[in-house]
């Protein structure tokens, strides 16, 4: 948080000065949005593909990476991490028409991403501690039991994992409490939650989108072909005859 109490501000660095509707409309003119939500798309989708690897390298050293329902977890996980990087692709593949002759990522699809991204952290770390259990909490306090000439041969007994010293398995479930435990682990979790902005204004934007679209008409238009098809003596063309 920067705070600028009475700060000079040099006047060629202004872009809008005492217009409320050039200010106002700023947002759906420069489409904004739409572009803040691709990179927000492609933060997101990076950072889901360390967790996926993160979580298969753990499972790998728990040695519980062959059990069906914790392969089950790993592929809810990737899940997440596709439809990122997916959502993100059909921003840049299929855009609409912007300012200045440009194209922008497609609203309805910014919109879209807007909604899962809050969902996606809290679900993948919710995975995490399910089905690694307590070994992101089972490890030695600090570098300096490693460093113990007492210590270290019963820390490298029993804190080995599964085709991993155990350096190796505390280096990565170490890495593995800073991501989801730590207080900066806790932090991602509250920004990512909180990212797009309130949970229930997202959702009406995604509504509100739809509408000027066009899209949310189109799909009440799909409803009543559905019901022109048919009256109480069965269908009304030869289409399902």
């Amino acid at each position: 948080m920067l705070i600028f109490d009475e700060a000079l501000v040099p006047w060629e660095n202004f872009l809008v000065y005492r217009d409320v509707e050039r200010a106002n409309s700023f947002y759906p003119a420069s489409g904004f949005f739409n572009r803040f939500n691709l990179q927000s798309a492609t933060r997101l989708a990076v950072k889901l593909d360390f967790m996926t690897g993160l979580l298969a390298r753990g499972l790998a050293y728990n040695g519980t990476d062959g059990f069906r329902g914790v392969q089950a977890a790993l592929g809810e996980v990737v899940a997440w991490r596709t439809l990122m990087w997916a959502m993100t692709m059909a921003m840049v593949s299929d855009p609409q028409a912007g300012p200045g002759g440009s194209v922008i990522p497609r609203i309805e699809y910014a919109a879209t991403m807007r909604i899962f991204a809050t969902s996606a952290w809290p679900a993948v770390k919710n995975i995490f501690e399910n089905v690694l259990g307590g070994a992101p909490l089972v490890a030695p306090s600090g570098r300096e039991d490693l460093a113990n000439p007492e210590l270290r041969p019963l820390i490298d007994r029993y804190y080995r994992g599964t085709g991993a010293t155990a350096q190796e398995r505390i280096k990565l479930f170490k890495l593995v409490w800073d991501a989801i435990g730590t207080e900066f682990g806790g932090r991602h979790e509250l920004y990512e939650r909180n990212y797009a902005g309130n949970p229930e204004q997202i959702r009406v934007d995604a509504v509100n989108f739809a509408r000027r679209s066009g899209v949310l008409d189109q799909c009440v238009q799909l409803v009543e072909q559905c019901l022109a098809d048919y009256d109480l003596d069965g269908w009304k063309n030869d289409t399902w005859r």
